[in-house]
Order: structure tokens, then C-alpha cells, then sequence
């Protein structure tokens, strides 16, 4: 009785696992229509619907990452495609698998990680000629990559060396600059100096004109000395001549005084 039981319960597990098997091929069919029709995100649905049915599912896992690849969720194509690989043992899936991780990669502007991943591809499915083209693009695209920047690199260096060149240029203008107004302000300072100095001579030979005028009004000639000297010397006699005079008649006087004494 017990072993028909287990039996019973084993046939009912089969015609289970049947049907969901039924089901998971039922939703990727139509999800691989909706995927021919361009219909990526309604395809998704009817993978992760798969997938529901059959966790395990590679066929639906994959189609899932095409789907979201074709969305540009590249994120979450690369982690489906990913998470695929860690438990596959098949070569060609592997290469499968690792050929779409460098799509991936590639269409997200990885590039070295693109390269690699494709190189995997190629250790566990070495004859995939579609996966040895996209490896050379990618080494294409790397090279370019490389050849931008470095060019990238040599109009930078060459703005910094014309920037520090009009940098120095600005320097010595602005030194230049900086000299001419001193040499100005020396020249405006020296013609300054000039004109006081113009103006103190000028005022001195006015000075000394009319101190020459003033001594020339003041000079005499020298018979106008010889007349001034003799008038002086006359003057002088007439006074002596008074005062002898004074005398004189003082004695007079005074003889006369005595003579009435006695």
C-alpha cells in the first residue's frame, strides 16, 4: 500500500512538473514573438512569467537578458547573464553567455571589460567567428579610445603652454606698462624740476636787475663825488670859519670885562 502511495505521489510530481513545463515553453513563446515584434518590455514579462514556472530555466534566463539588453538596462542584463554563468557547466552556453556580458559591457561604454569578456567567450567557445569580430571592435574602439585621449592629452598641454605663454606675454605688457608710466612720471617729475627751476633763475635775474637798477640809481659820478666833496669840504670851512669867529669875539668880549674891572 505504501509503495503504490509513493508511486501515486511520484506520477502526481511528473504530470506537475509537465504542466508547469508546458507553461514555461507556453511563455517563452510568446515572449520570443513579442521579442521578434520589437516588443521588449512586453517580452520580459512573459520570460520573468517563464522563469516563474522554471527558476532554472537557461532558455527563459537568457531570452530574459536579451530583453532587457534590447531595453538598454544594461545593469540588470549584465547581472542576468551573470548570475547564468556562475552555475553553467556547458561550453557553448558559457561562450553564449560571456558573448552577451561583452555586448553588455561594450554598449555601456566598458570597454576593457568588454575585451575580456569576449576573450572568455572565446576560452569555452574558441570557433565563434560573431564573438572574434566584436573582440577586434572592441580593441578598434580601445585604440580610438586611446588615440582621442592622447590627442585629448596634447591639446590640453598644448592650451596650458599657450596660456602660460600669453600668461608671461601679459606679464612682460603689463611690466612695459608699468615702466613707461615710471619713466613718464620721472620725465613729468624732470620738467616739473626744470620749470621751478627756470622759474626761481627767472625770478633771480629779475632780482638782480633791480638790484643793479637800484645800485646804478644809487651811483654817482665821480665829478658828481668831487662836487659833493667839495661842497662838503666849503660847508665844513664855513663852520670852521663861524666857530673861529664865535671865538674871537668870545676873547673879545672878555678882554673887555676885564678892562672895565679895573
Amino acid at each position: 500500500m505504501k509503495k503504490y502511495l509513493i508511486l501515486f505521489m511520484s506520477m502526481i510530481c511528473l504530470l506537475s512538473m509537465e504542466a508547469n513545463a508546458q507553461k514555461e515553453r507556453k511563455f517563452i513563446r510568446a515572449g520570443n514573438d513579442l521579442f521578434e515584434g520589437d516588443k521588449f518590455e512586453n517580452s520580459e514579462v512573459e520570460y520573468r512569467k517563464a522563469l516563474d514556472k522554471k527558476i532554472n530555466s537557461y532558455e527563459a534566463g537568457f531570452n530574459l537578458g536579451d530583453a532587457l539588453y534590447k531595453q538598454k538596462k544594461y545593469d540588470e542584463a549584465l547581472k542576468q547573464f551573470q548570475t547564468l554563468a556562475v552555475s553553467e557547466k556547458d561550453p557553448k552556453k558559457l561562450g553564449e553567455l560571456y558573448h552577451n556580458m561583452g555586448n553588455t559591457l561594450l554598449a555601456n561604454k566598458k570597454i576593457d571589460e568588454s575585451i575580456e569578456a569576449y576573450k572568455q567567450s572565446l576560452r569555452n567557445f574558441p570557433n565563434s567567428k560573431e564573438t572574434k569580430y566584436n573582440l577586434e571592435y572592441a580593441r578598434q574602439m580601445k585604440k580610438k579610445q586611446e588615440e582621442e585621449q592622447k590627442k585629448q592629452d596634447q591639446q590640453n598641454k598644448d592650451n596650458k603652454d599657450q596660456k602660460d605663454q600669453n600668461k608671461d606675454q601679459n606679464k612682460k605688457d603689463q611690466d612695459k606698462k608699468d615702466q613707461d608710466k615710471k619713466d613718464q612720471d620721472k620725465k613729468d617729475q624732470q620738467n616739473k624740476d626744470k620749470q621751478k627751476q627756470d622759474q626761481k633763475d627767472k625770478q633771480g635775474d629779475q632780482d638782480k636787475k633791480k638790484q643793479d637798477q637800484q645800485q646804478q640809481k644809487n651811483k654817482i659820478s665821480k665829478q658828481d663825488a668831487q662836487r659833493l666833496l667839495e661842497a662838503l669840504e666849503n660847508d665844513e670851512k664855513k663852520v670852521q670859519e663861524k666857530v673861529q669867529k664865535a671865538k674871537a669875539k668870545a676873547q673879545k668880549a672878555k678882554k673887555t670885562k676885564i678892562k672895565k674891572d679895573w
